[in-house]
């Protein structure tokens, strides 16, 4: 069945009354147009427009119904300027793309074979114009601030204040919030540049946002930043043999 074909079932599906996850028609005309099957690995292309994820090299390929509510929260409108934290195999900077233009859209990503392979998916699919640059989301990208959209596809606890800073004065975040119950929610930047949580739109489940040394095309992703620090506390909590208390071992007999 041709691809088109394929597409169009695919969102009439999302936009059917039980789903209901596509509302706005340039959401749904996106997610019409931009070839899924080049973003997704070969072995699993059949798939390619069947409403699941794909797990690839450490990542996760977002499925169709959660990129639709990902783009519903976020809210974007034409010409919008926007940051994708988690560029991925950039399928999601692409469906931006067809809203917004290919230069409105920026993607990071701290592992740098998903940029690589970022950047070749979007330009062999048409969207060579959108930016994609390896770095630490939580930084997000400065040069290029402020934005008025952000999406992060990786949980917090809390939004990162360096992105809300990135923001414009009316600009949104989308972020997962939370630890084991996560929350697909959206943020303001308050006037004094604090964040301001706003609507929440569902539970989701997404890996958490990575700090350097954490991406998983390195030979620190057995032995995490995160893990380092967790044991470093541990160990100076934990008595060494020269810190236990002098035993009198003459008075003993």
């Amino acid at each position: 069945m041709e691809p088109t074909v394929l597409r169009d079932d695919m969102v009439a599906s999302l936009e059917h009354e039980m789903k209901g996850l596509v509302r706005s028609e340039h959401v749904g005309l996106a997610l019409r147009t931009v070839p899924r099957h080049e973003f997704v690995p070969l072995e699993a292309s059949d798939g390619a427009y069947s409403d699941r994820s794909f797990d690839h090299r450490g990542t996760r390929i977002l499925s169709p119904s959660t990129v639709a509510r990902l783009m519903e929260a976020l809210d974007v409108r034409e010409d919008d300027s926007v940051l994708v934290v988690g560029a991925g195999v950039g399928y999601t900077s692409a469906v931006l793309a067809e809203i917004v233009g290919e230069q409105n859209v920026h993607a990071v990503d701290i592992t740098r074979t998903m940029v690589y392979e970022a950047r070749q998916n979007l330009g062999s699919s048409g969207y060579g114009g959108v930016f994609v640059d390896c770095r630490d989301g939580a930084d997000g990208l400065p040069e290029y601030a402020p934005f008025d959209r952000i999406l992060v596809e990786a949980a917090a606890i809390e939004p990162p204040r360096t992105l809300v800073e990135q923001l414009t004065a009316d600009g949104r975040l989308v972020i997962p919030l939370g630890g084991g119950i996560q929350r697909l929610t959206a943020v303001e930047r308050a006037s004094d540049g604090t964040p301001d949580i706003g609507r929440e739109f569902g539970t989701v489940a997404f890996a958490p946002l990575l700090v350097d040394g954490e991406q998983s095309d390195t030979i620190e992703r057995n032995r995490t930043t995160r893990e380092d620090r967790e044991f470093a506390d541990r160990n100076a909590q934990a008595r060494h043999g020269w810190e236990h208390e002098w035993i009198d071992w003459d008075g003993y007999s």
